[in-house]
């Protein structure tokens, strides 16, 4: 919870978060190494020095340090789950599935698990699928389209195998789409990850909603036009966020134009953790105000109503989430008495 100074509450829920293993031992091969140097370099230039992690932290922390980082002294009430598996990176998958439902059984109402799908593993994955949603009540998954698979370096959701697994989640209800669109990692190919495909996705499936992570960075026009249109499309703001820190002037047209185009109705606030603790994200983007001359000229503000549906409201609306009886819920729990 993030109160204001003159004690307004702000719930936030950190909506992109992961419990990564790039340790050496699980690397399976160059592939994972350079994966993971290429997140570090990230992390090291777009934190602030006093939040820089040691390398060896970074390729593998525990759960309890992501506990203090999201929840203790990050502000988050509540986080979700993104998985990435790049099993051909990695011999056990790069975010597990299976550790994150131990923690959101450890901390009910804290913690919510996605799940994730390749449709290029065909009818077993689509079993798998299906598993997930019964055994950990998945209501999201995370998609990465640009991760190989032997010697497929990507798929498109328009792919008629992708169409068969966006079907079969809106018939186990999973109905929250995350998307990694936008920014490449060393070695998965950029076009893999243009958010061109969301159009298609959208329009295909209305019953679901898309919510594209990292907002389609750097192609942020194509992702406003196609969201503009696409009422289920979203903005995951993580990755854009950090750029607060250092290119704030970027950061204030990133929001100004999503304000724009998308609206402050379909933005959600993500710290991609633990590329970013969200601590730090959310006090800058508190106290952050857009510039006068983007104010004027694309008609939008920063209000303090705005980022409240930022930082938690709009996730609460995709996840079925009562903000004021979770509160209540929360109020009680061993995190809420140990802050």
């Amino acid at each position: 919870m993030f109160k204001t100074a003159n004690g307004e509450e702000i719930f936030v829920i950190d909506s992109h978060i992961a419990l990564w293993d790039a340790s050496p031992e699980n690397q399976l091969n160059i592939h994972g190494e350079q994966f993971i140097n290429c997140f570090y370099d990230y992390h090291k230039n777009l934190s602030p020095a006093q939040y820089l992690w040691p390398k060896e932290k970074f390729l593998k922390y525990d759960a309890e340090t992501l506990i203090h980082d999201v929840f203790t002294k990050g502000y988050a009430d509540m986080a979700i789950f993104q998985p990435v598996f790049l099993t051909d990176f990695y011999k056990k998958p790069f975010g597990d599935i299976e550790k994150n439902a131990e923690l959101v059984k450890m901390y009910p109402g804290r913690l919510i698990g996605n799940g994730s799908f390749d449709p290029r593993d065909g009818e077993q994955g689509l079993e798998y699928l299906e598993f997930m949603a019964k055994t950990y009540g998945i209501k999201g998954v995370k998609l990465y389209t640009a991760e190989w698979r032997g010697s497929s370096r990507g798929y498109k959701l328009t792919d008629p195998w992708a169409e068969r697994y966006l079907a079969k989640c809106e018939e186990l209800g999973i109905v929250n789409i995350h998307a990694h669109k936008g920014p490449t990692l060393t070695p998965l190919d950029r076009d893999a990850f243009d958010v061109a495909d969301i159009d298609g996705a959208a329009s295909n499936f209305p019953g679901l909603n898309f919510i594209v992570e990292h907002c389609g960075l750097p192609r942020l026009e194509d992702f406003c036009w196609i969201a503009t249109q696409e009422k289920n499309v979203y903005a995951g703001l993580s990755v854009a966020m950090p750029f607060i820190h250092t290119r704030p002037r970027y950061f204030a047209q990133i929001i100004s134009e999503l304000l724009y185009w998308v609206g402050e109705d379909r933005m959600l606030f993500g710290s991609d953790y633990a590329l970013w603790e969200p601590g730090w994200l959310i006090e800058k983007f508190m106290a952050f105000e857009l510039p006068e001359d983007l104010k004027q000229e694309t008609g939008t503000d920063l209000t303090l109503a705005v980022k409240r549906k930022i930082l938690g409201e709009n996730a609460a609306r995709l996840y079925g989430i009562d903000i004021a009886a979770q509160k209540s819920l929360l109020s009680q729990d061993k995190l809420a008495v140990s802050r």
